[in-house]
């Protein structure tokens, strides 16, 4: 019996763990201003949507990771001195349209 408490223990714990919440985020309508600031996810991971989401539409299936991060940063920059500005807009500003 003493064998199995620490399992019991470790199976009372997991279980009552607090659950994540799913969040949808849309993109189409997050602004510079959430992007920058954390508000609704960290910007690397947005950024790293976005880019895998461009490449895409473009028919190219390559990650270049130093430009990714390159662009990431300009992104950021770019949102900082631009918070209003829909993030969509901001992208296409910086790096044109993916059509």
């Amino acid at each position: 019996m003493l064998k199995r408490l620490p399992s019991v223990f470790v199976l009372c714990a997991m279980a009552s763990a607090p659950l994540g919440a799913q969040v949808e985020i849309d993109v189409a309508k997050l602004t510079c201003h959430q992007f920058a600031t954390f508000k609704v996810a960290h910007p690397d991971k947005i950024a790293i949507w976005l880019n895998g989401y461009f490449h895409g539409k473009r028919g190219d299936m390559t990650v270049d990771s130093q430009e990714l991060a390159g662009n990431t940063d300009k992104l950021k920059e770019y949102c900082i001195k631009n918070p209003d500005t829909p993030l969509i807009q901001a992208i296409e500003t910086l790096f044109g349209s993916a059509d």
